[in-house]
């Protein structure tokens, strides 16, 4: 393919992917009664107290993303040094393209075609371990918190608790040995023949020591305090009445549950609406506050992000080496 011919079809290619997600956000904004819903709450609050809360909540959002953009130039370290403006691009961008592809793979995509060609599927892999991160944190809190909600709302005997318990901390503790010691996922991988021979791939993995790890597990940690924060400002501000601690505590149950089921980010919000109502009932029967809180996030922090993507887009590089900034 020429030269002229590869630039033709990046073009049409970064456009259809706009053209999509637009599509896709469009048609889902129209649909979505949860946001009316939240519309409707803030009747009566002073429009000052709405664009600081509101603000506030938006500004954590890019808190949020940016934390994540300097965890992926920490994990680039190791493959291909980018500048801390090259990460967030890769990091909206990718946001862009996870809304609608299942279980948010389309962000893998829009973070790697932003480094070279030779080290795409080694940038898969990086990514990877951040997300391991993440979602260790995600298990831990909310197997502590799971273990809150069955000792208040369950009624089971003393024995078979403290057994839940046990099962509990058996459960964080290996997810945090193994992510402090990822570098024995090489060693697994490199046991079985059909996938030694990828693993100029996957032997980064080896790379990774426990200060390296230590790192980027506080990067991950700063996210999920920051998108706590989030549910939790929307929830104290909403539905008065709530004891913190039930906030914090169903806030990790929801994080927990949303993790362990797939979804398209689109539609992830009627999951997650349904999982906060199903939760919160027990502290609150204001589920139509628990709806709109849940649905007003969703469009702070996947829609709004996706959207800024589009702009990302454009500077995918399909078939050379991207440009340094």
């Amino acid at each position: 393919m020429t030269g002229k011919n590869k630039k033709i079809l990046s073009i049409l290619i970064k456009a259809a992917i706009v053209v999509f997600a637009f599509w896709f956000i469009y048609h889902k904004l129209v649909a979505n009664e949860n946001l009316e819903n939240f519309g409707s709450l803030l009747k009566g609050i002073s429009q000052l107290e709405i664009f600081s809360i509101i603000g506030l909540v938006v500004l954590l959002m890019f808190v949020n993303w940016f934390l994540e953009a300097a965890k992926w130039k920490r994990l680039m370290r190791q493959i291909e040094a980018i500048s801390f403006y090259r990460a967030i691009e890769s990091v909206f961008c990718g946001l862009t393209l996870a809304i609608f592809t299942p279980n948010r793979l389309g962000e893998y995509g829009g973070r790697v075609f932003f480094l070279s060609p030779k080290r795409r599927i080694v940038g898969v892999v990086a990514m990877t371990v951040g997300n391991i991160g993440q979602l260790v944190l995600t298990n831990v809190f909310g197997a502590i918190a799971a273990c809150f909600f069955i000792y208040r709302f369950v009624p089971i005997d003393n024995l078979v608790f403290l057994a839940v318990t046990m099962l509990a901390l058996a459960f964080c503790l290996f997810f945090i040995v193994f992510f402090f010691n990822i570098q024995w996922l090489n060693g697994i991988l490199l046991s079985f023949k059909f996938t030694r021979k990828y693993k100029k791939f996957y032997s980064i993995l080896g790379r990774y020591r426990k200060a390296e790890l230590f790192k980027i597990i506080l990067f991950c940690l700063a996210r999920y305090a920051v998108f706590s924060s989030q549910y939790f400002i929307l929830f104290v501000w909403l539905i008065p009445g709530l004891q913190y601690l039930d906030i914090v505590m169903m806030t990790c149950l929801l994080f927990l549950i949303q993790s362990a089921l797939p979804s398209l980010d689109l539609f992830d919000v009627g999951i997650r609406s349904v999982t906060a109502v199903e939760l919160f009932k027990h502290v609150t029967n204001q589920h139509v506050a628990v709806i709109a809180c849940t649905a007003s996030i969703w469009l702070i922090n996947i829609i709004i992000p996706a959207i800024l993507g589009t702009y990302f887009v454009f500077k995918l590089n399909f078939f050379g080496t991207p440009k340094t900034n």
